[in-house]
């Protein structure tokens, strides 16, 4: 796609800021209400045969129709949805700041404060426990899907894997191509084997995050694919206190609740989860991005990407099944 071009007569590509294996995230101009938005495409050179394949057409509507469908602040905002000359496209609000996964890598690169950690996780959790009571899983939250806006607003984004809680009578495994869907860093155990997904399978992702914010990686992240998924499924997480005393042991329990094994055995759901947060120590208002964030410009959000691991996760899939 280049610069200028009116998609559907109405929004002018202004600047690319993002690209991932499938699509592209532009800064534009709606030209008939006069702002600025982000507009997703899907590229036609996507898939074989000079476009996608219809499997990832209808995951592009999908989340079009998912987000479009959820209303809170703490979810990105959807626009537009449609087809234009053959590409898919999506238009929604265009935010400036940056995604908890870049606020990591600094500088200084490292964990979070645990005041801004604890700030941000009450929202995530608010975000989570409204999409959940409306049969909505994200199935992929990780730092990347999270943004931080300037004045420390944190909006979950990318619902490119998301899926109705009505849909679950069919699990990950037969999710497209046969393997589980989402991020070994941050995928549950029962997402993994594909046993069966519902919310609290956000709620141990969820966890896996807050790990990574409060000591700096996930609770498992050495090795390939294939042994993080092992060790999501058979090993216990080492408690972050030991890598970080500060961090309260109330914060710790939580973190260690959200990460049990069992999905019976982590919280009831987010709402549990965003009450035990209001009520810490500490605990306070969003916190502001620092003066470097800042300058970053709009965020590339919501891009459906290829990843690179999957050829490795359906090879872990026919390994257990």
């Amino acid at each position: 796609m280049e610069q200028n071009i009116l998609v559907l007569g109405r929004y002018r590509l202004l600047d690319r800021i993002g690209r991932g294996g499938m699509g592209e995230v532009w800064a534009a101009e709606d030209e008939y209400l006069g702002r600025r938005v982000a507009v997703k495409l899907l590229r036609p050179d996507s898939g074989s045969g000079g476009g996608p394949p219809e499997l990832l057409r209808e995951r592009f509507r999908r989340e079009a129709r998912l987000a479009a469908g959820l209303q809170h602040p703490g979810i990105t905002v959807i626009h537009d949805f449609g087809e234009w000359d053959g590409i898919l496209f999506l238009v929604m609000e265009l935010l400036e700041g940056a995604d908890l996964g870049r606020l990591l890598e600094g500088p200084p690169p490292g964990p979070l404060p645990v005041p801004e950690v604890v700030a941000a996780a009450e929202q995530i959790a608010a975000a989570l426990a409204y999409t959940h009571a409306r049969g909505v899983i994200h199935r992929d939250l990780k730092p990347g899907n999270l943004i931080r806006t300037p004045d420390g607003a944190v909006k979950i984004c990318d619902f490119g894997i998301a899926r109705l809680g009505s849909d679950l009578g069919v699990t990950s495994r037969h999710h497209g191509g046969g393997f589980p869907v989402g991020t070994p860093a941050y995928m549950s155990p029962e997402q993994i084997d594909g046993s069966g997904v519902d919310e609290r399978s956000d709620l141990y992702s969820f966890g896996c995050v807050l790990y990574e914010l409060l000591v700096g990686h996930p609770p498992f992240h050495q090795g390939d694919p294939l042994v993080i998924l092992l060790q999501h499924r058979d090993d216990p997480p080492l408690p972050p206190r030991r890598l970080r005393p500060e961090i309260p042991e109330e914060l710790q329990r939580l973190v260690l609740h959200l990460l049990a094994k069992d999905p019976d055995a982590r919280p009831s759901g987010a709402e549990e989860v965003a009450h035990r947060l209001r009520a810490m120590p500490g605990a306070g208002g969003p916190a502001p991005l620092p003066d470097w964030a800042r300058a970053m410009g709009p965020v590339p959000v919501s891009l459906i990407r290829v990843r690179s691991d999957l050829p490795a996760v359906a090879q872990l899939t026919r390994r257990w099944t």
